[in-house]
């Protein structure tokens, strides 16, 4: 079990370290407003950029370490009952809620990011009376950012609820404990008693062996 936590764990890890070097790398290789060239009233020349590719990789490694995560553990609100709620399960869904939240907003960054680069979007630059788009720059690398919280959160998140599951076992029901305790049940050591008629004597019977 140690062995398959620590071989999920390293995979995640790499995967989110990928994300956020492509995601990194992709802001580097952006194409930026100095590199944008007005040919005409109507068209602008841009040039070619990896900024899509690199983005794409990073969108990618990050939703297949989201899913890495999440598979084995599910979702944490359908397991809790009654019984679950202790610092465990409360420390689980912190990093479950930030995991997910960082994760939505960084995989859409670095998605938008890669679309908008190839389709010169985001930010305006003038020329005359004729805009050309290109991506604002730090958005690939606020997704590269996140990409990396989301991975470390995620990972906070498997570990913490693997402790919970077998500290105090909050996911199912508990065992029934063993009510012999090793102690060899027996008879009663007591007689057992049996149950007879009462006999009734008359009053005069009873005083004359009193006399007796």
């Amino acid at each position: 079990m140690e062995r398959k936590r620590l071989v999920l764990c390293s995979v995640v890890a790499f995967l989110g370290v990928l994300s956020a070097a492509t995601g990194f790398a992709a802001e580097a290789t952006r194409i930026k407003a100095s590199e944008v060239k007005f040919v005409s009233t109507t068209q602008c020349s841009y040039p070619r950029s990896p900024a899509l590719g690199l983005g794409l990789t990073a969108a990618a490694a990050l939703l297949v370490a989201h899913i890495i995560i999440n598979i084995p553990t599910g979702c944490i609100c359908c397991k809790r009952t009654s019984r679950s709620w202790n610092s465990y399960w409360t420390k689980a869904l912190v990093f479950y809620v930030i995991s997910w939240f960082t994760f939505v907003i960084a995989f859409l960054l670095l998605l938008t990011g890669s679309a908008l680069n190839d389709q010169h979007g985001e930010e305006s630059v003038y020329f005359g009376n004729y805009y050309c788009y290109v991506v604002k720059p730090g958005v690939f690398a606020g997704g590269a950012i996140l990409a990396i919280a989301s991975v470390v959160f995620g990972i906070f998140y498997y570990l913490t609820l693997n402790t919970a599951k077998n500290t105090s076992e909050p996911w199912g029901n508990s065992a029934v404990p063993n009510q012999g305790g090793g102690i060899a049940m027996g008879q009663p050591q007591f007689p057992t008693q049996t149950s007879q008629d009462p006999v009734f004597v008359h009053e005069d019977t009873y005083n004359r062996r009193q006399f007796t």
